[in-house]
């Protein structure tokens, strides 16, 4: 019987579980389930997971659970990590607690440079090509960059730059100003400080990325039937469309998923400010990240 194994991801905009087949050293993902929970968006002024919050990343993995007797995964082929918002929020162990409960496996909450560095072994298994890369990983409340050559990574950071997080407090109006992008970008810069000369300094003008943000921009592309590379220019004709929108939902811009909606504006926010200050050409995508490198640990 071929071996099933599990990586559950709680990140601060979505939770997420791929199942695989073990086979010969890859995993082959036969199932994928994923709730936009959001926890980013529920951290009160006391630094906790307000209650809402709480019960939406508990419901998720209630139902997670039962995927893992659905599958019939044994615990051991299980791997569950947490990143930024459970990194951060003062109730965590609390939530931990309290999940534990409805799935008996231990939560791993890893530190931003171990997010990097499941993010770049996923992409590196995943994406053709050995040349020097730079990855970036836009989650909802952190950011990861990493550089490498071919499965050996030279640099890695993570900063405090989420789509998520960003929203509130320069999307949570409409109309959408040209302000509000301009506020995102120095935001940006003063979050990667030091940062931005180190990673300039390795010479990549082109990156590659796996978060919610450049999905929703690829699949922009694929509806647009476009070539699915993510420049300066498309990301400045979105943000056209954000502005002359006349509904906070976005429901005119064309191939935008409702679900994509609330975090699009400050998700090209970013990517408009990281094409400036890394001076890139062109991001695409890549064949995995965060979850893809969980499940290579795991085998």
């Amino acid at each position: 019987m071929s071996r099933l194994i599990s990586a559950i991801t709680l990140g601060s905009n979505s939770f997420n579980m791929l199942v695989a087949e073990a086979v010969d050293g890859h995993p082959v993902v036969i199932a994928k389930y994923k709730q936009k929970v959001r926890l980013a968006d529920g951290i009160d002024d006391n630094g906790n997971l307000d209650v809402d919050a709480f019960e939406r990343g508990l419901g998720c993995l209630a139902y997670f659970a039962k995927q893992v007797l659905h599958h019939q995964l044994s615990s051991d082929d299980i791997k569950i990590i947490a990143t930024a918002t459970l990194r951060q929020v003062a109730n965590r162990q609390s939530f931990i607690d309290q999940a534990f409960k409805l799935l008996p496996i231990p939560i791993d909450v890893i530190s931003g440079n171990e997010e990097a560095e499941y993010i770049y072994q996923g992409m590196w298994h995943t994406t053709q090509g050995d040349d020097r890369r730079l990855v970036i990983d836009i989650g909802g409340a952190s950011t990861e960059f990493v550089v490498g050559d071919s499965n050996h990574i030279l640099f890695k950071v993570s900063k405090a730059i989420g789509c998520v997080s960003m929203n509130h407090p320069h999307f949570s109006h409409f109309p959408y100003r040209n302000t509000d992008f301009d506020a995102v970008e120095q935001r940006v810069a003063e979050q990667l400080g030091d940062s931005l000369t180190q990673l300039k300094a390795f010479g990549c003008t082109k990156a590659v990325g796996a978060s919610g943000t450049l999905q929703t921009l690829i699949e922009l592309l694929k509806h647009r039937e476009q070539d699915q590379t993510i420049t300066f220019e498309f990301l400045q004709s979105i943000k056209a469309e954000i502005l002359n929108e006349s509904c906070h939902q976005l429901s005119n811009i064309e191939g935008l998923s409702q679900e994509r909606a609330p975090t699009l504006a400050a998700g090209v926010a970013i990517m408009l400010a990281l094409f400036k200050l890394l001076d890139l050409n062109a991001v695409n995508l890549s064949g995995g990240a965060l979850r893809e490198g969980v499940l290579y640990s795991l085998i």
